[in-house]
């Protein structure tokens, strides 16, 4: 089974009046992903200004096509995506 790691970062400098808004939308649309089983984890990031998305079983094409979904996307300062494989000793 392989996982896609993704680093989103936002630009927090300049949110939208909306941003509350935005959230919310990001939360139906990862609920969605979530629901569909492609999404395996959802992690916030301590410092508030992004996530990291843990895929399962979708390639990186369909990752970064996926991501440009994504309501954030919109606020993104950068992405980073990571294909991963699992070690088989663990």
């Amino acid at each position: 089974m392989n996982r896609v790691l993704v680093i989103l970062t936002i630009d927090t400098e300049n949110l939208p009046q909306n941003f509350q808004e935005i959230i919310q939308q990001e939360r139906k649309v990862v609920g969605e992903w979530k629901a569909a089983g492609f999404l395996d984890q959802l992690f916030l990031r301590q410092t508030k200004n992004g996530a990291v998305l843990i895929f399962k079983d979708i390639d990186t094409d369909k990752v970064e096509q996926l991501m440009t979904t994504l309501p954030l996307y919109q606020l993104k300062k950068s992405i980073e995506i990571f294909p991963l494989i699992k070690d088989v000793e663990f």
